[in-house]
């Protein structure tokens, strides 16, 4: 692989562990985040720590985003001294951000323009796939660019798959948490009914894992659950914010999704009693509290 020089912005729990592996290559990494204490390990291991999203966008071939919320991806790329305006003709700009398949349209063609190639990327596997670099990762956009940049893509994922112009990387990941957010639902309510139930949640939880309720939720997060481990893989209100997303998304192509409603709900509630800061697996808090 032609080594290339990758700006990394945002280092936080899944962000780290990504740039991470592409140190490990030989990649040379430049790092920006809005708390340097969140880089500091990596910088340690060699990365390089730029000052101002501009700096490292002007210093790289590759420009790598996973930040918090949509209007955190507008604001490095289109704020002053920011990605648009310091990135070199050429680049490769690629947001693995969770945000809205609109905003990945409009940074494609406002790349396109100034001739940067645009890729949107998000990931599915929380902070154990990041840090096992087996993410789900879904792109959208150009399949030269694709092609060129999907070396990088295996180094932090085992699942890499095109899925089509741009924003359908953004559309699949919608699907993504669209059926994650029904499934929380489920797993979380099985497990307070196995608990009400007076049974053994692991024993339980043992049987049903391997049959046809099996799956990501059931296997990593169901014995956090049983554990009362509520520390976030991913963080509750960032989950609200891809509902959010999604909701909105389906709206605007006509599609009612009342499950993705419910779930909305329950999270939004949990959050207003301060656990927007834990992992998604707290919504088995829910059904304690209201059992």
């Amino acid at each position: 692989m032609t080594k290339k020089t990758i700006g990394f912005i945002g280092t936080g729990v899944m962000g780290k562990s990504m740039a991470r592996h592409l140190m490990k290559v030989g990649h040379e990494l430049y790092v920006y985040n809005r708390t340097k204490q969140k880089a500091e390990d990596l910088i340690a291991d060699g990365a390089i720590w730029c000052d101002t999203v501009g700096d490292l966008a002007g210093s790289v071939d590759v420009v790598i985003t996973i930040v918090g919320y949509p209007q955190d991806v507008e604001e490095v790329y289109r704020a002053k001294n920011c990605i648009f305006e310091r990135a070199r003709q050429g680049t490769y700009l690629i947001d693995m951000t969770t945000s809205k398949p609109s905003l990945a349209i409009e940074i494609f063609d406002e790349a396109k323009e100034r001739g940067l190639h645009a890729l949107d990327a998000p990931v599915s596997g929380g902070d154990i796939g990041a840090k096992e670099a087996e993410l789900t990762i879904m792109v959208g956009g150009e399949v030269g660019a694709f092609t060129e940049i999907e070396p990088i893509f295996q180094l932090m994922g085992t699942n890499v798959r095109r899925q089509g112009e741009a924003g359908a990387g953004q559309f699949t990941k919608m699907a993504n948490q669209i059926a994650i957010a029904s499934t929380m639902m489920g797993v979380a309510e099985a497990m307070a009914y196995a608990k009400k139930a007076g049974l053994d949640q692991e024993n339980v939880l043992a049987s049903i894992a391997t049959g046809a309720a099996g799956g990501f939720s059931m296997t990593n997060l169901a014995p956090k659950m049983i554990k009362a481990d509520f520390a976030p893989g991913f963080y509750m209100k960032h989950f609200i914010k891809d509902m959010n997303i999604a909701i909105e998304s389906a709206q605007e192509i006509g599609l009612n999704t009342p499950g993705l409603v419910v779930a909305k709900k329950l999270y939004q509630e949990l959050a207003g009693e301060g656990e927007g800061d834990s992992g998604t697996q707290a919504l088995y808090k829910y059904y304690m509290m209201n059992g």
